[in-house]
């Protein structure tokens, strides 16, 4: 009776356990396309179809926006349930399934957590939990769980040591029989080439993370995993190349980075298609009183003589101080400068709607600086950038936070490895591994 989308599973100890369990709040972050979603969604549905003792039975799937939720679980679910048992066409409006037994399934987006109030709930899946806001649980879902005594599962890959954390210990320390933590590893269920892959791609903290499920204490410095000793080299510049522009707009320093990218070759000096390095070959740093116009003349300046493209990355608020203040805004002036100067057919902007999260920034960075197998795809040339190598090695991470950067540390620093990351992130991000089917555990 059921549809094709409930394809046969590979059977895996630990997430038939969880798929089972009778524990109220099971809480499972293990790795990334390791089955937690695919687990979830199902037994969202299964609950649905079997009804409660209530007579207007409701489940939810939660996601930290509702773009995510959408995108995680609305066309599975779906798919999941059998026409024949819907009680109406699910609305898309909504994100509603109503079904033939009166119970209805919602898929919510909680960066406004308020909206999981005011409905009784009999079970519910809160996905991707470490990214939601901190309050989202003791706050807005858990008093909204306690009329029926419903069941919730909180999942999703660890962001460093936040409340996803708090609520892992709490369940670890549990001796009431509510709580119960279900951990595997992605290289349980995914092939070997895979593993393999995000090793050769991801640094060693992000791999732990995204692929153990690893609560990771960020400390120290934020780009740990780059060394003068591998990271720093004397870099060559091709005029006809493409030029990477790197902004963060700021008054004291006002900077922006230069890049260039490298093809990289094999131990046979064979160049490997598709694989590049970023080359850091210049910088402008102007200690005080500086604007966007000031950043952008020293840079043409500079490389007034240069013969390809020039590629615009950057800070996408577009600058709250300085010179938007006077006459238009940050990015304005730059792209007005840069067209007055190359041409508007030589220069190219990639500047986001919104800014990458921070740790998503420090992330891919320290990835190109140097992944798990010690792969190096950045390197900054002292001699021409010698602020950037002081940001690389200075910049450090809040005492006892979850990773996030202490602004405060020192303020002439963070600015030119912000630009850098602006650029990184866009164009080499830590790699999405969406949850699949193939290979999760058996039902």
């Amino acid at each position: 009776m059921l549809t094709t989308r409930w394809t046969p599973l590979r059977y895996h100890v630990v997430q038939q356990e969880l798929f089972h369990t009778k524990v109220r709040f099971p809480i499972s972050p293990s790795g990334r396309r390791s089955g937690k979603t695919e687990l979830a969604k199902r037994k969202i549905v299964k609950c649905a179809l079997n009804g409660t003792d209530f007579d207007d039975p409701n489940f939810f799937a939660g996601a930290p926006t509702r773009d995510q939720a959408k995108r995680i679980f609305w066309e599975d679910l779906k798919a999941l349930v059998p026409k024949k048992f819907l009680a109406s066409r699910p609305s898309e409006s909504d994100l509603m399934i109503h079904l033939i037994n009166n119970t209805k399934i919602w898929v919510v987006g909680l960066d406004k957590p308020e909206r999981i109030e005011g409905m009784p709930w009999d079970g519910g899946v809160l996905d991707e939990f470490g990214n939601m806001k901190e309050d989202t649980w003791y706050q807005h879902v858990r008093p909204a769980l306690a009329d029926r005594h419903a069941w919730c599962w909180f999942i999703g890959v660890p962001e460093g040591r936040n409340h996803y954390y708090d609520i892992n210990n709490l369940a670890l320390a549990d001796t009431s029989g509510e709580w119960g933590v279900f951990h595997w590893l992605s290289k349980d269920i995914l092939p070997k080439e895979e593993i393999e892959a995000a090793k050769r791609d991801l640094d060693e903290l992000t791999y732990l993370q995204e692929f153990e499920g690893s609560f990771v204490n960020f400390t120290g410095r934020a780009y740990y995993t780059f060394d003068e000793k591998y990271n720093c080299a004397k870099l060559g510049y091709d005029p006809k190349a493409p030029l990477i522009l790197c902004f963060d707009f700021n008054v004291a320093p006002g900077v922006a980075v230069v890049c260039q990218e490298y093809n990289m070759v094999d131990d046979d000096d064979i160049v490997i298609i598709g694989e590049t390095a970023t080359g850091v070959i210049g910088e402008v740093y102007v200690p005080r009183a500086s604007n966007s116009e000031i950043v952008t003349k020293k840079l043409i300046k500079d490389w007034d003589m240069h013969l390809g493209e020039i590629h615009v990355y950057g800070d996408a608020t577009g600058g709250a101080k300085g010179t938007a203040k006077i006459v238009g805004s940050d990015w304005d002036i730059v792209l007005t400068l840069l067209y007055q100067h190359y041409g508007r057919s030589r220069v190219f902007k990639h500047i986001p709607k919104a800014n990458p999260s921070e740790r998503a920034r420090i992330n891919a960075v320290n990835s190109r600086c140097r992944s798990h197998e010690g792969v190096i795809r950045l390197y900054v040339d002292p001699s021409k950038a010698k602020y950037t190598k002081i940001d690389f090695d200075g910049v450090r991470l809040v005492e006892g936070g979850s990773g996030e950067i202490d602004k405060e540390h020192d303020p002439k620093l963070t600015h030119l490895t912000d630009a850098i990351g602006y650029y990184i992130t866009r164009e080499f991000p830590v790699r999405k591994y969406e949850e699949g089917v193939v290979g999760v555990g058996g039902i």
